[in-house]
């Protein structure tokens, strides 16, 4: 009784697949801006770290097309286990992509250089990917896409990752610390591969009320959501945390 009140309308459900389509666009769009303006001011700063995040946007822009895939089928839930396959890989492959790239700059691979365009485009992203983010997360949790709210987790990664890049690269400029964005570029790419668990796993759901309502019993979902989960308060979305 309580799914099936809590279960969007046939029409709600169009309108909210149709959201979630223009949304994977507008990331895929932001991050191939991202991904190469990202590339090019680190090939010309020699910064590890920009090249890193040029990768990750990359990275994203495949973990949204795959989204659109889905939700370009007349029944996105037949999709839904290949397209949750694929953002997992993709968080694996940004996990590596991150720890290589700070283990490298660690290790004195070389020192960037200051960086403006490196500068403005990560708090460009850490303004815009919350939003992104948030807006995602909101619409997927409705419909009950776990692809959808893993995407979304996506995206918030990208937010983090914006912060650390920012940090890194402003106390590179100002203070020298070249190491501080590789350290917590190095925790950045713990929790990607936390994500990445949890959307192979299906653990997505946790994040959708009315899915886990209707998959109460089902522990092989969410073996520790099953019996506590709650809907979430309206807000930025975050990281689930066990």
């Amino acid at each position: 009784m309580t799914a099936a009140l809590n279960s969007p309308t046939v029409e709600r459900r169009r309108v909210l697949s149709r959201r979630i389509r223009l949304l994977a666009g507008a990331t895929i769009t932001y991050n191939v801006v991202e991904a190469v303006v990202s590339l090019w001011a680190g090939g010309a700063a020699d910064s590890s770290a920009l090249i890193g995040f040029g990768l990750d946007s990359v990275i994203e822009v495949a973990s949204a097309l795959a989204l659109s895939w889905q939700f370009s089928a007349k029944d996105p839930e037949r999709r839904e286990h290949l397209t949750l396959r694929i953002i997992a890989i993709s968080f694996f492959a940004l996990a590596a992509f991150v720890a290589v790239n700070a283990i490298r700059s660690l290790a004195g691979a070389g020192e960037a250089q200051h960086s403006v365009p490196g500068i403005v485009i990560a708090a460009l992203s850490l303004a815009v990917m919350p939003v992104l983010s948030w807006t995602q997360r909101r619409a997927g949790r409705e419909l009950g896409s776990r692809t959808a709210v893993a995407d979304s987790k996506q995206t918030l990664l990208c937010t983090y990752l914006s912060a650390v890049l920012l940090v890194g690269l402003v106390l590179n400029s100002t203070l020298g610390w070249w190491w501080a964005d590789a350290g917590a570029a190095l925790v950045i790419a713990g929790i990607a591969v936390r994500e990445g668990v949890n959307a192979w796993r299906g653990d997505a759901c946790c994040a959708v009320p009315h899915v886990v309502a209707e998959e109460a019993e089902n522990t092989a979902c969410c073996p520790d959501c099953s019996s506590t989960a709650q809907p979430e308060p309206m807000g930025m979305p975050g990281i689930r945390k066990d």
